[in-house]
């Protein structure tokens, strides 16, 4: 079985894929101090719970989080026997090469997100990406990482607004009922919601305008199925592709002999 671990900014999924299906995923919160044994006492522990039996043969890790790749390293070398295959490294081979400026450094996340889009859907994509960081991929017609946006989270930008100003409380991100708040919670959500609907359809906009060609929408992350709701903005939701980007990459290399 291959364990997929995917280490955002803020959580660490970890997914145990059987060859055909997602067996169980399980998720954490990113900590650049835990050792491999405290991952491993938390997974294994979990994987009881859910009666999947640690048969790992493989392992593949995307990280936002350099610091951590470390001992998820050493979690695959001590309990499961195996050398990861870490996407952005040079060893990892990607089914098609990005085409970005000569010396950048694409994250994994993006990779691994590209990988999974064109594998499902072709190219000619924008895959919008709800995470830490609220990210815009563009992948070509080829399946190649073309570039993209960075753009602040919805969480970040909720926080920042809090920090800013002291008399703003902490509020949840949800779809207000009216866009004109008549108290303060209310401005607050419908500022974040629809101001993030507008940010997403514009740069959307603005990126096919750019590329000049018919592009399908494809988002993920935890708040996609939110800003789903009610609104034209995307062609698919994928609850699943990072992770069903870690396992076309593994197949990849699996099936170039790097494995």
């Amino acid at each position: 079985m291959l364990l997929c671990i995917d280490c955002g900014n803020t959580n660490t999924v970890f997914s145990i894929w059987d060859g055909t299906r997602i067996l169980c995923t399980l998720r954490t919160s990113t900590e650049h101090q835990r050792t491999a044994d405290q991952y491993y006492v938390w997974f294994s522990t979990l994987a009881e719970h859910h009666k999947i039996t640690l048969d790992i043969t493989d392992v593949i890790i995307s990280s936002t989080v350099p610091r951590v790749v470390f001992n998820l390293r050493v979690l695959s070398d001590r309990y499961f026997n195996t050398r990861p295959i870490v996407v952005g490294r040079p060893d990892c081979l990607l089914p098609h090469q990005p085409r970005v400026d000569a010396g950048t450094a694409v994250g994994p996340d993006r990779l691994v997100n590209t990988a999974g889009a064109f594998d499902r859907h072709g190219g000619d994509l924008i895959v919008v990406d709800f995470g830490t960081a609220t990210t815009f991929d563009v992948v070509a017609h080829d399946g190649a990482y073309v570039g993209g946006v960075i753009a602040p989270g919805v969480n970040l930008s909720l926080e920042a607004l809090h920090m800013a100003a002291a008399a703003l409380p902490h509020v949840d991100i949800t779809r207000p009922q009216a866009v004109i708040g008549t108290n303060t919670v209310a401005c607050m959500q419908s500022g974040i919601y629809w101001g993030y609907i507008g940010l997403v359809r514009g740069i959307c906009e603005h990126i096919r305008a750019e590329y000049d060609r018919p592009m399908r929408i494809i988002a993920t992350g935890g708040l996609a199925p939110l800003f789903a709701q009610g609104e034209d903005l995307f062609d698919v939701v994928e609850d699943d592709l990072t992770i069903h980007g870690l396992t076309v990459i593994h197949a990849y290399n699996k099936e170039h002999g790097t494995t």
